[in-house]
C-alpha cells in the first residue's frame, strides 16, 4: 500500500493482519488519511494560447518529404488530459486531424520502459526490457534516423535529457543494456544524426576508458557547443550540442530552450533530399516517477508549445508529416476532479513507475491517415519506417 502526506511517500506491507492493520490506522501509521491520497492539486502561472487551432487539410495518399516523430516520455492520456484542464481546455495537440492509440507493452514484460518502448518506435521491432536499438536476441537494429540516413535524408534529435538516456540512444545507438552509458555516447561516432542537442556532459567527461568523445566528434566534422548561444549562431551542419550536465533545468525554468533548439534544428536540416528528426520531452517522464504533479504538469506544457511550433511550421511547409505519441505512461496517473475554467486540477499517482496503459498517437501532414486506430507501438515504428523509405 501506498499513502502520501505532505509531499512524502509511506509504504507499508501488502500482507498485514486485521488486528495489526486496525492498530496502525488508529495509531496514524499510515501517516495519511484516505482523502489525503485524493488531494494532489495544481494551477499553472504558465499558460498559454495555442498557435494553431485548425490546420490546412492534407490530400490522402501523400507520401511525406519530412517526417517529425515527437515523444513525451511517460505521457500518457491522462497527462494530456490534466495538462489540457491547467491549460483552460486548449492545447495545441487538440489541432491534430488523426489521432490513434498505441500498445506499449515490450517482448519480455507487459510494462516497458523506455529502451524497449523507445526501440519499437525506432525500428518497428518490440525488444526486451532496457534493450537500446537491439533486439530480444542482441542483434543490433538498423533505427528510423539509420534508414534516413542511409538515403541521404538529414536527420536530427532534439531532447531535454542526458543524450545517454534511452530514448535518444534508441535512435542513434545500439546496446544490450540503457546502462552502458559509455558504449551509448561511443556509438554517436557513428554520426547517424547531424544535429543532436541535449545534455549529460558529466556522462561525456567522465568516462571510465578514459576516451575524449569531443575530440573524437571534432575529428569526426562535427561542430560542438556546449552552451545554447553559440548553438543558435550555427548555421552548419553536423551540429552536437550538450548543453547541461546531466538533464535540464525543468519547465519553467529554462524557458523556451527546447522550442528554440529543436526549431533551430529544423531550420537546419532543410534540404532538398528532406529530413526526419526525433524530438523528445524527456522530462515529463522523471517528474511523473517522482510524483511531482506540478513539474511533471509544465514539462507537458512545454513539449505541447514547441508541438505547436512544429505543426506552425509543417502546416507552412506543407511535405512534413508529424507524428506525436509516447513511449510509455508513467505514474499510474489519474484525473480525478478539478476546474477547466480555473485552470485547475486533481489527481492521483499509482505508483513511481510505469503503467502498461495505452498511449496517444497524434499525426498531421503527408501520411498522417496511417496512424489511426489501435496500434502496437512498433506498428508505429514500421509506419514511419515504410513512409521515410518510400519513393512516389
Amino acid at each position: 500500500m501506498r499513502c502520501r502526506s505532505n509531499g512524502h511517500i509511506v509504504f507499508a506491507a501488502r500482507r498485514v493482519c486485521p488486528i495489526v492493520m486496525a492498530l496502525m490506522l488508529l495509531t496514524g501509521f499510515y501517516g495519511c488519511s484516505t482523502e489525503e491520497q485524493r488531494s494532489l492539486t495544481y494551477r499553472s502561472d504558465h499558460t498559454y494560447i495555442p498557435v494553431v487551432k485548425t490546420l490546412r487539410e492534407v490530400p490522402i495518399g501523400r507520401s511525406p518529404k519530412n517526417i517529425i516523430l515527437m515523444i513525451g516520455d511517460g505521457m500518457g492520456l491522462t497527462q494530456v488530459s490534466a495538462a489540457w484542464v491547467v491549460n483552460h481546455g486548449q492545447l495545441n495537440m487538440d489541432a491534430f486531424p488523426y489521432t490513434g492509440l498505441s500498445r506499449t507493452y515490450c517482448a519480455d514484460t507487459l510494462i516497458t520502459d523506455s529502451g524497449a518502448g523507445g526501440t519499437a518506435l525506432a525500428t518497428g521491432y518490440k525488444t526486451r526490457k532496457a534493450r537500446v536499438c537491439t533486439d530480444a536476441d542482441g542483434r543490433e537494429l538498423t533505427s528510423l534516423l539509420g534508414y534516413a540516413h542511409s538515403i541521404g535524408k538529414r536527420t536530427g534529435v532534439s531532447v531535454v535529457c542526458r543524450l545517454c538516456d534511452a530514448t535518444p540512444a534508441d535512435f542513434c545507438c545500439h546496446t544490450e543494456n540503457r546502462d552502458m552509458y559509455d558504449d551509448i555516447i561511443a556509438d554517436y561516432l557513428d554520426g547517424i544524426a547531424d544535429y543532436v542537442a541535449g545534455g549529460g556532459m558529466y556522462f561525456f567527461t567522465h568516462r571510465l576508458d578514459g576516451r575524449n568523445i569531443f575530440r573524437e566528434l571534432g575529428e569526426k566534422g562535427y561542430h560542438l557547443y556546449c552552451c545554447s548561444d553559440s548553438l543558435f549562431l550555427a548555421a552548419e551542419l553536423p551540429v552536437f550540442a550538450v548543453l547541461a550536465d546531466s538533464e535540464y533545468v525543468a519547465s519553467p525554468a529554462r524557458g523556451d530552450l527546447f522550442l528554440r533548439q529543436t526549431m533551430h534544428a529544423i531550420r537546419l536540416l532543410q534540404s532538398d533530399d528532406g529530413f526526419v528528426m526525433m524530438i523528445e520531452g524527456s522530462c515529463i517522464d522523471d517528474y511523473c516517477h517522482a510524483n511531482q504533479l506540478s513539474t511533471a504538469l509544465e514539462e507537458v506544457l512545454d513539449f505541447d508549445r514547441t508541438v505547436g511550433a512544429v505543426l506552425e511550421w509543417a502546416e507552412e511547409d506543407g511535405e512534413t508529416l508529424v507524428v506525436v505519441t509516447a513511449d510509455h505512461e508513467t505514474g499510474a496517473l489519474t484525473l480525478q476532479g478539478g476546474s477547466i475554467s480555473r485552470g485547475e486540477v486533481e489527481c492521483v499517482f499509482g505508483n513511481q513507475s510505469h503503467s502498461g496503459v495505452l498511449v496517444p498517437v497524434y499525426a498531421y501532414g503527408p501520411g498522417a491517415e496511417h496512424f489511426t486506430g489501435i496500434m502496437e507501438n512498433a506498428e508505429v515504428g514500421q509506419r514511419l519506417i515504410a513512409l521515410t523509405l518510400k519513393n512516389d
